[in-house]
């Protein structure tokens, strides 16, 4: 610690009952005395201390031994002691021009000169709360790892997935939404597997809720794990996707989860008109307790690669453009979020995330109701593949992805980094 020489030339009047033994660092005048404990004395000419900070944190500071009544009176008779000198103005270095001030009346740089300054205006917070841990799960014992996303895995819904949010939950994330890798066998043009009270989603979301009952539950309600063709809805044999034929089996599968013990159903197929019904039908099976988180604005994007390896989802043929929205499209969102609200939805979500924070950023001002962010597979794997080749560092660039996502409005987001963000989070607050 740095010690701190101070010369304080001070003079005191007559203090009565002041104690000699801790007079120190106080000079009364030549011309006057000071009345000690009944003994009048001479104080003396000159005196110099010096103030030492201490040398260890724990080391208090010594006592002078004065009650606030004589520290007040030394300073109001002027006697007040010198605080250390004021640090010299940094020098600039060799060859630095002379400049004039610039008159400037506002600098911001002012409010980002220290780490605390900065921390205390900082406009967005991050925190494990804000996160959705989507976990992929499977029939099988084993967690079988996803090649396109490195650290991802099919969990074994029985032993790998129970282990895994219990991971989660230890630091702070208790919200998982869930993908299953469905067996072909069980695939149908109907995708009828999806509302099977016994299926995987509905087995997983009981066993979750009987080791976790707190634990919030977000499930996906759409078709394309179910379906044979790999699509969101039912497919005509010209090739249309039927939309409100397939309304009527999101209904289906959105009380079969919510019976199971879902707290949120996400439809995610983006056909028109399936959150009303499926409000209708949640109430109607007295579930009015359960909610709703629309896909409000999902746009059809290359950035879902590797979530489609994951589940083996692929279309069979052609693409999803006829029902997710063109990455083109700004303002037709609105008219998403019109529609999503005025059906009941509770939750609107964008997908994916950090290409569209303009979109998350539209939806937060043109709505009440709480945005989520979707960080996709591809935003995911991008990171970890730079990572990897030591093009960026992956820790700094996912938290600042999450901290995009946060500024530009959502409340929530779903990332498959929520587990290893958390942790560092928490890592920061030790």
């Amino acid at each position: 610690m740095a010690s701190m020489f101070l010369n304080a030339p001070c003079n005191v009047g007559a203090i009565k009952h002041f104690d000699c033994k801790n007079y120190v660092g106080l000079r009364a005048s030549s011309n006057q005395k000071l009345d000690c404990v009944g003994h009048t004395i001479k104080a003396p000419p000159r005196r110099r201390f010096i103030v030492r900070a201490s040398e260890r944190r724990d080391e208090s500071i010594k006592k002078m031994g004065l009650t606030d009544q004589e520290c007040e009176a030394a300073v109001v008779a002027g006697n007040v002691p010198e605080a250390p000198p004021a640090p010299p103005k940094p020098a600039a270095p060799a060859g630095t021009p002379s400049v004039p001030f610039l008159p400037l009346n506002r600098r911001p740089r002012r409010n980002r000169r220290s780490p605390v300054l900065r921390a205390s205006f900082q406009e967005t917070n991050l925190s494990p709360a804000n996160f959705v841990y989507p976990l992929f799960i499977h029939e099988g014992e084993e967690d079988t790892p996803i090649g396109a996303m490195p650290g991802c895995y099919r969990l074994g819904w029985r032993h790998g997935l129970l282990e895994e949010v219990a991971k989660a939950r230890d630091v702070g994330v208790n919200s998982v939404v869930l993908f299953p890798k469905v067996p072909d066998a069980l695939k149908s043009p109907t995708g009828d597997e999806a509302f099977n009270d016994n299926g995987l989603v509905p087995r997983t979301i009981r066993l979750l809720k009987d080791r976790y009952p707190d634990l919030v539950i977000y499930t996906d309600v759409a078709l394309d794990p179910y379906s044979s063709d790999g699509h969101d809805g039912i497919v005509r044999e010209d090739g249309v996707i039927m939309n409100d034929e397939t309304v009527h089996q999101l209904c289906k599968q959105a009380v079969a989860q919510a019976k199971a013990g879902a707290d949120v159903v996400s439809p995610s197929d983006m056909m028109d008109g399936r959150v009303g019904a499926i409000r209708a039908a949640l109430d109607a099976e007295g579930f009015q307790h359960v909610s709703i988180m629309s896909y409000t604005a999902k746009y059809a994007s290359a950035f879902y690669g590797p979530f489609r390896e994951a589940l083996d989802s692929n279309p069979r043929f052609g693409d999803k453009k006829t029902y997710q929205m063109n990455p083109a499209n700004y303002r037709e969102a609105l008219t998403e979020v019109r529609e999503d609200e005025s059906e009941g939805a509770d939750i609107l979500l964008v997908k994916p995330g950090l290409p569209y924070l303009d979109v998350i950023r539209l939806l937060r001002d043109n709505s009440s109701l709480p945005i989520a962010a979707y960080q996709v597979s591809g935003e995911y794997s991008m990171i970890k593949a730079g990572a990897v080749l030591k093009m960026i560092d992956e820790e700094k660039v996912m938290m600042e992805s999450l901290m995009c996502l946060r500024r530009a409005g959502a409340d929530i987001i779903l990332t498959y980094f929520a587990l290893q963000a958390a942790r560092c989070l928490c890592g920061e607050k030790r």
